[in-house]
């Protein structure tokens, strides 16, 4: 997938609130908008709103969102109430929650097919089975603090944005160490990013980063030696980008934006 020659196929508009994630499996994609507790439905094909899964007790901020092949379920981080909802896709929607560490954000699913969650507080990625059974807990180390998103790479390293300003991408091992970063001291033509947020992962080990304070895209290498800002043609510009989706094998990227609301698809020329 080619991510410099990428063209916006499709726009999602705002329904009123801002969009905190948004993620795709199969011929679906969900997104989670803030004061909502229900996670809209879209037909990946038509890009036309399908259904709504109702989330009960879901918090104001369900910053994570995440959908698991391996057992056809949903998972939303709840910011606020500091738990996890996993809502099944198939049958009877049922809805089922567990406690996590404080202020749980981005989720990813990881090799091993569980669930990866991003704890700003506590400082802390947390590995779990698709169940809510605690696996790993990986302690972040000097340098790496406030997580958003964390997604693992192939080779077991995990790439981590760190929400600051100036902000910080870096990869850590899971000894918590890092392995690489790129941030506050780099003087690139890039140059700074300012509150990086949603990340995405190739598979090729390409990443993805919104660089939300500075309304644009970036690529990296998984050594995080090579750094450039994506070319995506957007009327006016792409604003405060919260939440990002890639999807290979429609040859897609989705991007969640925390200022219009909107959900940008694009889609390869």
């Amino acid at each position: 997938m080619n991510l410099n020659a990428l063209s916006l196929k499709h726009v999602i508009p705002s329904s009123g609130t801002e969009v905190c994630a948004v993620t795709s499996l199969g011929d679906d994609v969900f997104i989670a908008r803030c004061n909502s507790q229900k996670v809209e439905v879209y037909d990946a094909g038509t890009l036309s709103l399908q259904r709504s899964i109702t989330v009960p007790g879901l918090g104001a901020w369900p910053i994570g969102l995440i959908a698991s092949i391996s057992n056809s379920c949903l998972y939303v981080s709840d910011f606020y109430n500091s738990c996890i909802h996993r809502a099944q896709l198939m049958g009877s929607n049922a809805v089922t929650k567990w406690s996590v560490a404080l202020r749980p954000r981005g989720l990813s699913v990881n090799k091993a097919h569980n669930i990866v969650v991003a704890c700003c507080e506590s400082n802390k990625l947390l590995e779990y089975t698709t169940h809510g059974s605690l696996v790993r807990e990986i302690c972040l180390q000097a340098g790496v603090s406030r997580p958003w998103h964390a997604v693992q790479l192939s080779t077991g390293d995990y790439v981590v944005s760190l929400d600051m300003s100036p902000g910080v991408v870096s990869v850590v091992g899971v000894d918590g160490q890092v392995r690489h970063s790129y941030g506050q001291s780099q003087t690139s033509d890039v140059g700074q990013m300012n509150n990086p947020r949603g990340l995405a992962v190739t598979k090729n080990d390409d990443i993805v980063v919104a660089d939300h304070g500075n309304n644009r895209i970036l690529s990296m290498n998984s050594s995080l030696s090579s750094v450039q800002e994506l070319t995506l043609p957007v009327d006016g510009g792409i604003k405060q980008p919260r939440s990002l989706c890639l999807d290979e094998s429609r040859g897609r990227l989705y991007v969640g934006e925390c200022g219009s609301g909107r959900v940008l698809v694009f889609g390869d020329v």
